[in-house]
């Protein structure tokens, strides 16, 4: 309980001044931004497995079409995502990609609810129901349609969707790779 903790208390510090960062290097493209993320991340993950003797796992994923694709397309929507917020910061739309993110746990509840057959208590739809007047009242604030909040949201929305709906071995790849990697740590 106390890494978990730890480790989430971590990564929204992260998370809260990342846009420091993205405002630092504005000079530089959204796009070749993204690209270099990606390319090292790759680099990264490949190192782990490599490292950890755990290739058959990812291999796998290759010999099973329906997990290839839903790989695939959350790869896409999670580039889409990092795009537009890295864009969005950049070109000074900071209100508006926050947005995003106060909109996305409601995306969550609704794709939840709508998908996976989730039920909520009556609590839960009031805390929902207040997170919506919240969003709503920022949204005109704005005065304009939040479209960049509403992609951030979306995109990650259905990242998250699509990967509750991959097979096991995805899950046990991620388990039992990179949590082993990281043990050394927590």
């Amino acid at each position: 309980m106390k890494n978990g903790v730890f480790i989430a208390i971590t990564a929204y510090l992260i998370w809260g001044v990342s846009p420091i960062y993205w405002k630092y290097i504005e000079g530089v493209p959204a796009m070749e931004i993204v690209g270099y993320r990606m390319v090292f991340s790759f680099l990264f993950v490949v190192g782990v497995v490599l490292l950890k003797k755990e290739g058959r796992y990812i291999t796998g994923i290759f010999h099973r079409r329906r997990s290839l694709i839903l790989f695939l397309t959350s790869a896409m929507l999670l580039t889409t995502n990092w795009f537009v917020y890295i864009w969005a910061v950049n070109s000074g739309h900071i209100v508006d990609a926050s947005l995003g993110y106060f909109i996305n746990p409601l995306v969550n509840v609704l794709f939840g609810v709508i998908f996976l057959n989730e039920n909520l208590r009556t609590w839960q739809w009031v805390s929902v129901g207040l997170a919506f007047f919240g969003v709503l009242y920022l949204t005109i604030r704005l005065s304009s349609l939040p479209w960049i909040g509403l992609i951030l949201a979306g995109s990650f929305g259905l990242y998250g969707l699509i990967r509750k709906k991959i097979t096991e071995e995805a899950i046990q790849f991620s388990q039992k790779v990179l949590s082993r990697s990281w043990q050394p740590f927590l």
